[in-house]
This record gives C-alpha cells, structure tokens and sequence, in this order.
C-alpha cells in the first residue's frame, strides 16, 4: 500500500510540474494566490480543471462504482468497474467503455464523475479528473435524537436526492450504526467522512449509475438547508474539514 501511495504522489507531482493553468482560478493556485480550497467554495467559483485539486487536496482518495456487469457463461452476472457497450458499423463492433469514479478525502469532500472511452484506462482517467471538478464540500454533524453527542460522525439532517426513478434517502444515525446503505453508496460516503447513516431507497436502484448520482444530489442538499446557530453548536455541524 506504501509503494502504490509513493507512485500516486510522484504521478501528481510530475503532473502538477508540467500544468500549464489555462483559467484564471487555475493561474491564481499554480501562483500560489489560492492556497486553501475552502476559498474557492467560499467564494463560488468554478473549478475547470482537476490540478486545481491535486494542488491544493493531495490527499485525496479514489474509488471505482461497480457500474458494469461480467458476460459469460461462468463469470456472467459478477460485478465490474467498466461499463462495456458496442456501437454496429461498416467496419465491425466498436466497443466503448464507461467508467464512474469517486474521490474523497474523509473529511468534507468528496466528488462524482463518469467518463467514456474505446479503451479501458483512458475512461478510468478521464473519470477521475471530472470527479475532482465536480468536488462538493458537505456538512457533517450528529442530527441524531438517540445520540445528540455533538460530533460530526453522521449528517445533521434529513436529506433526500433523486435520479430517474431512483429516490434516496439519507438519515441521521447514532454512533456505532455505520453505514446502513448499499455497498457503492458506503463508497462515496465513506470518503466524505461520514460514519454512521441510515437510509431509505425506492424505485429502480439495481441502476447503479442513477443510484449514486442520487446520493451524491442528496449530499449536496447539506449545504442548501438553513439552520438557527444554536442548533448548529449542539449538532456540532462542521463544513468541509472546520467549523
């Protein structure tokens, strides 16, 4: 795990060595004017490009959705990270793949992309740079009634996020639950920093793409709901990684 870490650093590195900013927010963090990503949200700009990330949240983590389905005989019906469709033409099947990504540092911040390429890693890369521009800070804390600790181990409130049919609902939950969701929703949680949440769902949820792009709209609601202060002091509601 240390080595993969070590190459991941020096892969960034090397990267963030040869970027060449092409906006202006981009230009202000390879300057070194932006030097904290809570002043980008703060102020509501707009990241384009995912070195803006890399710079300033280095310790991200990544994850694939298990969007794609095996074929075949024996390995038919097993889950996969790549998503495999064909286009008919003249020349024969052209197959493309689509890959959906989450990062996150556990503490705030987290980001959902998908991308589509004819071959397997270019998709996979493609798909992590768009969910570094789609980073979202939510707010953590414990809305729990059964808890009331004052730790930002859960979510402060009911939220609910939706896809197509897909509806998911997400509730507060004491300490020691966990996280009482889908498997591919523990991802994009986990990497958010929540710990302990229940949830309720309907409509087609084996849609996996549709499922998790209704989480994360759920988790982005966090931030939308407006709260008197002296519930915020109690449910211990932090944004990102402060208060």
């Amino acid at each position: 795990m240390a080595e993969r870490k070590s190459k991941n650093e020096k892969t960034t590195e090397r990267i963030l060595d040869s970027w060449i900013p092409k906006t202006d927010l981009g230009k202000k963090v390879k300057n070194g004017e932006i030097k904290d990503i809570d002043e980008i949200f703060d102020k509501g700009l707009v990241i384009r490009e995912s070195e803006i990330v890399d710079k300033l949240l280095p310790n991200l983590e990544q994850d694939l959705i298990l969007i794609g389905q095996a074929k075949g005989k024996f390995g038919g019906g097993q889950r996969r990270a790549f998503k495999q469709t064909q286009k008919k033409t003249a020349e024969g099947n052209k197959p493309k793949f689509s890959v959906m990504a989450v990062v996150g540092n556990r503490n705030g911040y987290v980001g959902v992309g998908m991308a589509g390429s004819h071959e397997t890693l270019p998709a996979r890369e493609k798909a992590l740079k768009k969910a570094k521009i789609n980073l979202i800070r939510i707010k953590r804390g414990c809305g729990s009634w059964e808890c009331n600790c004052g730790e930002s181990h859960s979510i402060p409130f009911k939220v609910s996020g939706r896809c197509s049919s897909v509806r998911v609902t997400l509730l507060p939950a004491p300490k020691g639950v966990g996280l009482a969701v889908h498997d591919e929703a523990k991802k994009i949680l986990e990497l958010a920093g929540i710990k302990d949440v229940w949830s309720r769902t309907k409509g087609q949820t084996r849609s996996r793409i549709n499922f998790a792009t209704a989480v994360i709209r759920a988790l982005k609601k966090l931030s939308k709901i407006k709260y008197h202060e002296k519930f915020s002091k109690n449910a211990g509601i932090i944004e990102g990684g402060k208060e």
